[in-house]
């Protein structure tokens, strides 16, 4: 069942604003510490929350921000009735870190270039990387797999890890 759109915004196209904007929206509630479900759940949350009041489009960047405001406030509503209240210090500055880092394409170029520094890893570095963070492995696990110590696990990684980052940061500038 489609939201009730008021008459004034016959013109507001809900396909094209969830299309342009759903993503960055996932990806905000996700650095905000929503697991993938919530952030799935919150995001559909925001997206009725919006089409069913008033909206009025003043562009790109002031819809981002209100929609990430309108998706904080639901997790902050959800969050206080199940009574795990764990707020955000200082929403304005998390938003601005936000928007340096997501830019006006909600993070897509940084995640290439992060695919782009993954594939310039040694096949140890990723696979010790991929147990971590995409497996949740521990770092015994880790060493075990790769048949290193866990300090030598804990090298690897950290070394990885300032691999991409130096990575990230030279395509990006």
């Amino acid at each position: 069942m489609k939201p009730a759109i008021p008459q004034d915004r016959a013109d507001l196209d809900p396909a094209a604003l969830i299309e342009r904007y759903q993503v960055g929206i996932w990806r905000y509630l996700r650095a905000l510490g929503c697991d993938p479900a919530e952030a799935d759940d919150l995001t559909q949350e925001t997206f009725l929350a919006v089409l069913q009041h008033s909206f009025v489009d003043h562009g790109p960047a002031a819809t981002a921000a209100y929609l990430r405001r309108v998706a904080y406030n639901q997790l902050v509503t959800v969050r206080r009735r199940s009574g795990k209240v764990t707020a955000v210090e200082d929403i304005e500055q998390f938003d601005r870190a936000w928007d340096d880092w997501a830019g006006n394409d909600e993070g897509e170029a940084r995640l290439d270039a992060l695919r782009e520094c993954v594939q310039q890893l040694t096949d140890r570095a990723r696979m010790a990387l991929d147990m971590r963070f995409r497996d949740r492995a521990s770092r015994s696990e880790i060493a075990a797999m790769l048949a290193i110590s866990e300090h030598g696990a804990k090298n690897l990684m950290q070394r990885a890890k300032q691999q991409l980052r130096a990575c990230i940061e030279r395509k990006m500038a």
